[in-house]
């Protein structure tokens, strides 16, 4: 007799910045209160940046969702954590080799150290592996230079899914991807690992309930946006994919949470949260047939984009050794100059910046440039030989 579970799925980026975020404490209060009424089963967070906003909400949960893990890493942690109903067997996080930069402190993705979280849970003789990941932001869609890193963490993500999902009957990724559908890093990361879009299997979902960041009914949405009526982005996932001997029917599709949290004039996050239910049957059915052409389409695709970037990488290499040859000019000339009279102070305090931007340079032409250098190479090559298996083979 086929054995059927149902899963509820509830995924929220909770823009948990200390400092920065607005009304953070009573957002992360009022998720944390509306997470402990819920019938969940697994709950996906990213951006609960600060212990304390963690256990607040772990300890108001506990007794609706008592399993729990964050995943910590980089500065500040990567902000990502998971809770369940049910027992997590296993964990592992992997940290993304590229993740942004270090000088770029008004972007700040560097110091969370981001990656991709795996929970391995065992309910009712269902392996079910959950991962949830939090990808770079795009800053700049019309000059977005992080889109190379965006890329190879999809495909990190796409991997790391499939080396570690061997004995799932069912594969869960949920979080904010930071990608729209049809940017080339959503397509890498559902066609890779042959992942399903809750979201597009749904069919039919309200137009006011699409966007799932800059909402136009969200309040941190920015007024300029509202005014000119531009819908928002869809940029929160939930993707699954079942094993061979398991079908899985989505039942709802939803983005739960109202537009403000009660009796205050905010929102819950400056993104909204989704939940999906699952219908899971053990049965005896096909594979499904994978798109190959649709796999080797993407990963073509993000070679062009690999192979920009290591000439971007050659590029700023030579700026930052122009830059840096300036610098140590300037300071030579500075060390056989007098003092202006008057301005020795600010003559002194200006050697100083010199050197300290002289030797930024450098660091950025050799050490941070081989760096980077190296994890696109990585995933570049990653994807050669995936490419090459597809072409000698012709299928999985």
């Amino acid at each position: 007799m086929d054995f059927e579970l149902e899963l509820k799925i509830f995924t929220l980026n909770c823009w948990g910045l200390a400092v920065v975020s607005k009304n953070r404490k009573e957002r992360i209060q009022a998720i944390a209160e509306v997470l402990a009424t819920s019938q969940y089963d697994v709950v996906c967070l990213q951006e609960v940046w600060t212990d304390r906003d963690y256990n607040l909400i772990r300890k108001k949960v506990s007794g609706v969702l008592p399993f729990s893990h964050y995943f910590y890493s980089g500065v500040t942690g990567s902000g990502v954590c998971i809770l369940s109903r049910h027992p997590i067997e296993e964990t592992f996080f992997h940290q993304w080799s590229v993740n942004g930069y270090i000088h770029k402190l008004h972007h700040g993705d560097w110091f969370g150290g981001k990656g991709v979280g795996l929970c391995k849970l065992k309910i009712n003789n269902f392996n079910i592996n959950v991962y949830s990941a939090h990808l770079h932001a795009e800053y700049d869609r019309e000059s977005d230079e992080y889109q190379a890193h965006r890329i190879l963490q999809a495909y990190d993500t796409a991997q790391f899914i499939m080396l570690t999902s061997g004995g799932a009957d069912l594969v869960i990724l949920a979080g904010d991807l930071n990608t729209e559908p049809g940017d080339l890093a959503y397509r890498v990361t559902l066609c890779v690992p042959g992942l399903l879009d809750a979201f597009t299997e749904a069919n039919e979902v309200p137009n006011d309930k699409v966007a799932t960041n800059e909402s136009l009914q969200n309040s941190y949405t920015p007024s300029s946006l509202v005014r000119k009526n531009i819908p928002g982005k869809r940029i929160d996932y939930i993707m699954y994919h079942p094993g061979s001997k398991i079908h899985v029917d989505l039942k709802k599709y939803n983005l739960p949470l109202p537009d403000r949290v009660p009796e205050r004039s905010f929102s819950y996050s400056d993104h909204e949260a989704i939940e999906a239910t699952l219908v899971i049957n053990r049965k005896e059915i096909p594979d499904r047939i994978r798109d190959l052409e649709q796999k080797k389409i993407v990963l073509e695709d993000s070679l062009v984009v690999l192979e920009d970037a290591l000439r971007r990488l050659n590029t700023h290499q030579l700026i930052y050794l122009i830059f840096s040859l300036v610098l140590f000019i300037t300071l030579l000339v500075s060390a056989v100059l007098d003092s202006p009279v008057g301005y020795a102070i600010l003559f002194y305090v200006l050697r100083a910046l010199i050197t300290v931007l002289m030797v930024f340079t450098i660091i950025m032409a050799t050490i941070w440039n081989k760096i980077e250098r190296h994890a696109v190479l990585a995933g570049k090559l990653a994807i050669e030989v995936t490419l090459k298996k597809y072409n000698v083979s012709g299928n999985l």
